[in-house]
């Protein structure tokens, strides 16, 4: 395995190892999101662990994730931080700036009394309120209410991080807990980029009040507009205990069920399936007390069903499809290198065999043949080099156009249109120049990889003529998905340049998360695309860098023999002596390559993804569930 191929394969390891699926959970306040996540996750303790009281109560974002070689934890990012520039991504990077609390795993009370610091608040003046965004002017009845003092309420924590060993964190599952609107409003990196990318979310709504007016607003403005909604979207009636009503008999109680289940998939336009119907609290309960007949009216066990097999399964089979595509790709690359080897024994052999019984000047004829073959191919290396130094030049003035520099120029039309004073009239306008701008550098990104892409297929194509290579002409990079994303995030982001949000705009501090939010992101994506350009690149030059050094070693090993045959006598039964136990062990080495690859695609629902490599099907294994033995 040669240093490409083996950075091939931990790049993929690291992606299976490293990949999360993340699953936000939204709601307005008082919609027991909290004790859902109780219920699901934690009624092993036999107790509530996150705070789930009447009122607010997760008042800030709180991340549920695991992170390997860290104690378990629970990290909170100060409110204040929010009067700095830096966005979220980047307090990250700032360990030190976070205040940090140990969670004893063992010992259930301590670690409820921990995490009820994503409920405290603290009070602050009204001039506080408005620099941190919790108050507007012109907002009116949305704002905070004062009390005698003339003091405002507000969260205490920006944001917060519960790092835990629990077996489905553990696995790469990372839940997003969400504050209600308030919070969703004034934290745009919420919405552009921690939602925005979450792979599914869970929608919670009140079974006794359907959708609300302040329900359809969070999921018309920041969950509803995506194409794939159906299959990324759950919306849970919670609280269905409520109508749980003894008068009424049990047929009556479930066609009221369903016709709130029929009503909610109508206002918000999702498919009937996607709705469930459950009580968390009444879930919780019945795992504590292991009541089945509980459990099962709760309804949750069909919304565990629908995480398990859906969200986290769906993402499953992304993980296994990429899996079997690069185990395919670095078998067929490990196989061409070995087919050359092969060949180049085989050519050997079929030189050394023709000298048996030959004189000194047949010897010597052959060495020069093979020093004038070593010529020409070095006289072509020189050629392949000025392709490359080409194929490099294209591709650092890609990466260019695709650097932060270049995007923050992209941006500034946009970004003087909300820094202007007053009312920002024209921003929708410079909005969607700027990122007509944005999709043609990524246009310009596929044209230059499609260029190298034809460069590179015509020196393999010459190469495999003159030489007898075996190169293959590698398929242009394909950045629709980028692209896609891009016009998630134009969709998701004109909400805030609408005519709804002309007051907010207004706002210096809020038009400055605004746009740090937004470049944020945006930058995140450019880098994506980056790396799948070099990674590609790299692919695609990484057999040609191996078969030319597979050629030299070739006239390297033919040179060598000529020579010990020109010494001694016996030179040439032991040189094909060595040619046979090398083709030996080429064979060997092929059968060691399947057998891993055929270890390695032979996972549950893997089986189907590879079909060259023949492997047997088996039936695959069932998801973990989502509440472990």
């Amino acid at each position: 395995m040669d240093a490409a191929v083996e950075e091939r394969l931990q790049r993929l390891e690291e992606q299976v190892r490293s990949d999360k699926v993340t699953v936000a959970f939204v709601a307005e306040f008082s919609r027991g999101k909290s004790e859902l996540i109780n219920a699901i996750f934690f009624a092993g303790y036999g107790r509530r662990i996150m705070p789930a009281s009447a009122g607010r109560t997760t008042m800030c974002p709180t991340e549920l994730g695991y992170e390997s070689g860290t104690s378990p934890s629970l990290r909170l990012l100060p409110i204040e931080t929010r009067m700095q520039p830096q966005g979220l991504a980047e307090w990250r990077l700032k360990p030190d700036r976070w205040a940090k609390l140990a969670l004893d795993m063992d010992d259930p009370v301590q670690m409820a009394k921990a995490l009820e610091k994503v409920s405290e608040v603290r009070r602050v003046s009204l001039d506080e309120a408005r620099a941190l965004g919790f108050w507007s002017d012109e907002a009116g009845a949305e704002n905070p209410l004062q009390d005698a003092g003339g003091m405002v309420q507000v969260p205490m924590w920006r944001h917060a991080i519960v790092n835990i060993p629990h077996p489905l964190l553990k696995q790469g599952l990372v839940i997003l807990d969400t504050p209600g609107l308030n919070a969703i409003g004034v934290e745009p990196e919420l919405t552009i980029n921690l939602i925005a990318q979450a792979h599914a979310v869970v929608f919670i709504l009140g079974a006794d009040t359907g959708v609300t007016r302040s329900d359809l607003a969070i999921w018309r403005e920041h969950l509803g507009a995506t194409d794939d909604a159906p299959e990324t979207r759950l919306v849970v009636l919670n609280k269905i205990d409520t109508l749980w009503d003894p008068l009424n008999p049990p047929a009556q109680v479930q066609a009221e069920l369903e016709r709130q289940r029929h009503g909610v998939a109508e206002v918000l336009r999702m498919p009937l399936g996607q709705v469930l119907a459950i009580s968390a609290q009444k879930g919780l309960v019945a795992k504590i007390n292991c009541d089945d007949a509980l459990l099962e009216a709760s309804g949750l066990p069909q919304l565990e069903v629908a995480l398990g097999t859906g969200i986290m399964g769906r993402r499953q089979a992304i993980l296994r499809a990429a899996v079997a595509s690069g185990v395919a790709g670095l078998h067929a690359e490990t196989r061409r290198v070995l087919n050359i080897r092969r060949r180049d024994l085989d050519e050997q052999m079929l030189e050394l065999r023709s000298l048996r019984g030959k004189n000194a000047s047949v010897v010597v004829t052959m060495r020069g043949r093979i020093e004038q073959e070593q010529q020409e191919f070095e006289a072509c290396a020189t050629r392949i080099q000025a392709v490359r130094a080409v194929h490099l030049k294209m591709l650092r003035e890609l990466f260019h156009r695709l650097g932060p520099r270049s995007l923050k120029a992209q941006l500034v039309p946009l970004t003087e249109a909300l820094e202007s004073a007053g009312l920002k009239l024209g921003v929708r306008k410079a909005y969607g120049e700027s990122f007509a701008r944005v999709r043609a550098a990524m246009e310009a990104a596929q044209a230059t990889g499609g260029e190298i892409q034809s460069m590179l297929g015509g020196t393999f194509r010459q190469l495999n003529a003159e030489f007898g290579f075996s190169l293959q002409v590698p398929a242009a990079v394909e950045l629709g998905t980028f692209v896609q994303e891009i016009k998630a995030i134009e969709q998701r982001h004109l909400q805030y340049v609408g005519m709804g949000n002309t007051l907010r705009l207004a706002s210096p501090e809020f038009t400055q998360r605004l746009l740090r939010a937004l470049g944020l992101r945006l930058r995140t994506v450019f880098e994506a695309v980056a790396n799948e350009l070099e990674m590609w690149s790299r692919t695609a030059t990484a057999q040609l860098d191996a078969q030319l050094r597979e050629r030299k070693r070739s006239f390297a090993r033919r040179m060598e023999a000529v020579g010990r045959i020109q010494q001694a006598a016996g030179g040439l039964v032991e040189r094909i002596a060595e040619i046979e136990a090398a083709e030996q062990n080429l064979t060997e080495l092929e059968s060691r390559l399947h057998e891993l690859t055929t270890e390695l695609t032979q996972q549950p629902g893997m089986q189907e993804e590879l079909p060259a490599l023949d492997i047997a099907h088996t039936e695959p294994q069932p998801l973990m569930p989502l509440t472990p033995a």
